[in-house]
């Protein structure tokens, strides 16, 4: 199966976007473990990338100039849902395994996978 060049550009233009996302959500999961659980601190810095994922996929990566109220729900639908696969997965990681850097980045994998398809053929589908 053969990607076009669009979807190449597309996925191209989301790994650096997440990539920057990820920053903002690792440093900020760092910064709030220390002062809360390991859960509140996942969920707020998750969050915190997202909104950071949505201008720049938005803007960027998927080219959406326009504003829709369906399209910002469909991406918060998303991110919920998401985030709760993310907050699990890091969970079920840190129980297995006890270490937070690969529960963070198992956690960060599941929810990149599940967003770039969801905001390819769902949120910002043109």
């Amino acid at each position: 199966m053969e990607i076009n060049t669009t979807t190449k550009k597309q996925l191209g233009k989301f790994v650096v976007s997440g990539l920057i996302a990820v920053v903002v959500d690792f440093s900020t999961y760092f910064l709030l473990n220390n002062y809360t659980g390991h859960n509140v601190a996942k969920g707020i810095s998750f969050l915190t990338g997202s909104i950071v994922a949505y201008v720049l996929n938005k803007f960027w990566t998927f080219h959406t100039k326009e504003f829709s109220g369906t399209q910002l729900f469909r991406f918060f639908f998303l991110y919920v849902t998401t985030l709760a696969v993310n907050v699990l997965v890091n969970k079920g990681i840190l129980n297995l395994f006890n270490n937070v850097l690969f529960g963070f980045l198992c956690a960060t994998g599941a929810s990149t996978i599940l967003n770039f398809l969801g905001q390819k053929f769902w949120v910002f589908k043109k």
